[in-house]
C-alpha cells in the first residue's frame, strides 16, 4: 500500500528539527531511510529547493523555502504529485503560522511541537486519497512538476550521511542544477522577436556590405565586421533571454553595449531613426532578461 510514513520540518541553516510526525514504524529499512533523512536535513542548503532520493523501498522527498525545509518519507510507489502536494500544504501552513524571527531564534529541537498535530492530520488525509479535499489543486502541482521536476539525488550527493566525510566543495553551491527561468511574458516574447528582426537586418546588410567590398576595393571592410557583430549580439541576447546562464545580466549588458558600439560605427550608413530602433530594441530585451529571473525559490505565498 502506497502511503506517507514520516514527515518533518527543519531549519535549513543547521538542520534543527522544528516539528515532526510521530513514528510508530519499526521496519529496519524505514529506520535506515530516516537516518538518510536526518543526514540530508543538515545539508539542505547545499541542494536545490526540490529534491527526491530513492532509499531501498522508500522515497525521501523535500522542499525548502524561506530558510525552512519540509521533508517526508513515503513508499516507493507513492505518486510524486501527491508527495509534493503534501509538502506544499505543510509549507503554506507553517509560513502562515510562524514568523521568520521566531524560526531563526529557536534553540531547542521540536520547538514547534504544536505543529505536529497539523502534520498528523495532513498525513492521514494523504494516506486516504479518496478523501482528499485538495484534488482540484493537483493539476497545478502536476504541471509544476513537469515544468520543474525534482532533482534526483544519489548516494554520491549525500556524502557524509553514512559517516563518511565529504571534503569536496558542494557542486550545488550557488545556483541549483538544471536551473529554470520564470514563465515567459508577452513583453518578453515581443522583445525576443524584435531582437531576431534586428539580427536579421544586420545580417542582410552585412551580406550586402561583403558584395560592395568585393566590387569596390575602397569600401571599408570594418562595416562588414560591425554588421556581423551586431547580428551576433542580437542573437546572443535572445539566447540569454530563453536559457539560464551564469552572470546572464552582465552578459546581456555587454551584448547591449556591443549593439550600441556597432550602431555608432555604422552612423554613416544608417539614419538616426534606424539607429534609435536598434538601440531601443537592444535596451528592451536587456530589460526583459533582467526581469525574467531564475526559479531559485519556492513560492512565498505572499507572506
Amino acid at each position: 500500500m502506497s502511503m506517507v510514513l514520516f514527515a518533518s520540518v527543519v531549519r535549513v541553516r543547521d538542520g534543527l528539527p522544528l516539528s515532526a510526525s510521530t513514528d510508530y514504524e519499526q521496519d529496519k529499512g524505514l529506520q535506515e531511510t530516516k537516518k538518510h533523512l536526518k543526514g540530508l536535513s543538515k545539508k539542505l542548503s547545499q541542494f536545490p529547493d526540490r529534491c527526491s532520493l530513492r532509499s531501498g523501498l522508500y522515497n525521501i522527498n523535500f522542499t525548502s523555502s524561506l530558510g525552512v525545509g519540509y521533508m517526508m518519507v513515503c513508499t516507493e510507489n507513492y505518486p510524486n504529485v501527491l508527495a509534493f502536494s503534501f509538502l506544499d500544504e505543510l509549507q503554506r501552513e507553517f509560513i502562515v503560522t510562524y514568523d521568520t524571527k521566531r524560526i531563526n531564534s529557536a534553540l531547542r529541537p521540536f520547538s514547534f511541537i504544536e505543529f505536529d498535530n497539523f502534520i498528523r492530520k495532513t498525513k492521514q488525509r494523504y494516506n486516504s486519497p479518496r478523501s482528499l479535499s485538495t484534488k482540484i489543486n493537483l493539476a497545478d502541482m502536476q504541471t509544476e512538476i513537469k515544468l520543474r521536476p525534482p532533482y534526483q539525488l544519489s548516494a554520491e550527493d549525500i556524502g557524509s550521511i553514512n559517516g563518511f566525510s565529504q571534503h569536496k566543495q558542494s557542486k550545488y553551491k550557488g545556483i541549483a542544477p538544471n536551473q529554470m527561468l520564470e514563465a515567459v511574458t508577452l513583453s518578453g516574447i515581443i522583445a525576443c522577436i524584435l531582437s531576431v528582426l534586428c539580427g536579421a537586418l544586420n545580417l542582410l546588410r552585412g551580406v550586402h556590405a561583403i558584395e560592395s567590398v568585393l566590387q569596390n576595393e575602397d569600401e571599408d571592410f570594418n562595416y562588414v565586421i560591425a554588421f556581423f557583430l551586431g547580428t551576433a549580439a542580437c542573437l546572443y541576447q535572445c539566447y540569454l533571454f530563453i536559457y539560464f546562464s551564469v552572470w546572464r545580466n552582465i552578459k546581456s549588458f555587454l551584448a547591449f553595449a556591443m549593439i550600441c558600439l556597432c550602431n555608432m560605427y555604422l552612423y554613416e550608413l544608417r539614419n538616426m531613426w534606424q539607429i534609435l530602433f536598434h538601440v531601443t530594441v537592444g535596451a528592451f530585451i536587456t530589460l526583459q532578461i533582467h526581469l525574467r529571473r531564475p526559479q531559485g525559490k519556492a513560492p512565498d505565498y505572499n507572506v
